[in-house]
């Protein structure tokens, strides 16, 4: 019997997967859609998801690949086992945590599914969604009894056009997967973060401190310009995603580190907050226009 794919939930990631799986002939892919907006509604609709109870998700899919905002990673693992205990509870499921979360949180989230006859791998996503010329990593990671999974979902999933790279070898268990998010989100997310505080200071300051950072990023670190005229842009409606991943990594870390990232967080709080106020609010429009004017060659 072929597998079946559950995907939770179809926000841009969840979305971005299930089309590429659908694409490469996994057939239509099961999630839940109750309370969604009618643009989930649409965007679920396009990448060939497939409206369904978590019951009858538990009852028909063969892998179930959770990818949601960190905060709410532990409230989809808690629903799958609550929907699975009330079946059966006889068939053979895998639940694939795919969220933003530090190496203790997988490890706590992988001690629920124990006992109940799922099977917990530990995964995360890391790059933008799918698209024709970009296929995201997924690195996955599981208790050393479960390989045999672990390798029979990475088959699965490479042959529906997933970038499956499984971590394994002595040592290797659930956390490490995680780890590699925890650790590409501080270099990534973590600059992102800097540079919007670094922005918005300058910008405070006055525009015209905010016109000689941005020369100076373009005459010293050339690199960091074309990261911001990149991500900075679509960083901004994201923002409040952000704010529970820079908590995890903060968690992740120790020390002054940890404390960072807390800082860090609350940065992107401060632009989540101004963007659900007003995406045309005047710190919105400072990093936009720095992101904009950076696109251009320094006078």
């Amino acid at each position: 019997m072929a597998p079946v794919l559950a995907v939770i939930a179809p926000g841009a990631m969840g979305a971005g997967l299930s089309a590429r799986l659908s694409s490469f002939g996994s057939g239509p892919i099961l999630t839940n859609l109750d309370g969604r907006s009618a643009g989930t509604l649409q965007r679920a609709e396009a990448a060939n998801m497939q409206h369904a109870s978590y019951t009858e998700i538990v009852q028909q899919a063969t892998y179930i690949l959770s990818v949601v905002p960190p905060g709410e990673a532990f409230s989809i693992a808690e629903t799958i086992i609550d929907a699975y205990k009330r079946t059966d509870g006889k068939r053979d499921l895998v639940f694939v945590d795919c969220n933003a979360i530090n190496v203790e949180s997988a490890k706590r989230m992988a001690a629920l599914f124990e006992g109940t006859g799922i099977t917990f791998l530990d995964a995360s996503v890391v790059g933008l969604p799918p698209t024709d010329s970009f296929n995201p990593a997924i690195y996955v990671s599981a208790h050393p009894r479960d390989l045999a999974a672990l390798d029979a979902f990475a088959a699965v999933s490479a042959a529906f056009g997933l970038n499956i790279v499984p971590l394994k070898g002595d040592g290797a268990g659930i956390g490490d997967a995680s780890a590699v998010k925890m650790s590409h989100s501080i270099v990534v997310k973590g600059l992102l973060g800097l540079l919007s505080t670094s922005i918005l200071a300058a910008n405070a300051s006055s525009a015209s401190t905010a016109e000689g950072l941005l020369h100076a990023l373009h005459h010293t670190q050339p690199n960091l310009v074309t990261f911001t005229t990149t991500l900075l842009p679509q960083m901004l409606p994201k923002a409040y995603r952000f704010v529970a991943e820079m908590d995890e990594a903060a968690a992740f870390l120790e020390g002054d580190g940890a404390r960072t990232f807390e800082g860090i967080s609350g940065t992107f709080a401060r632009i989540a907050r101004a963007h659900a106020e007003s995406p045309q609010g005047p710190e919105i429009e400072a990093l936009l226009k720095f992101a904009e004017s950076a696109t251009q060659s320094p006078h």
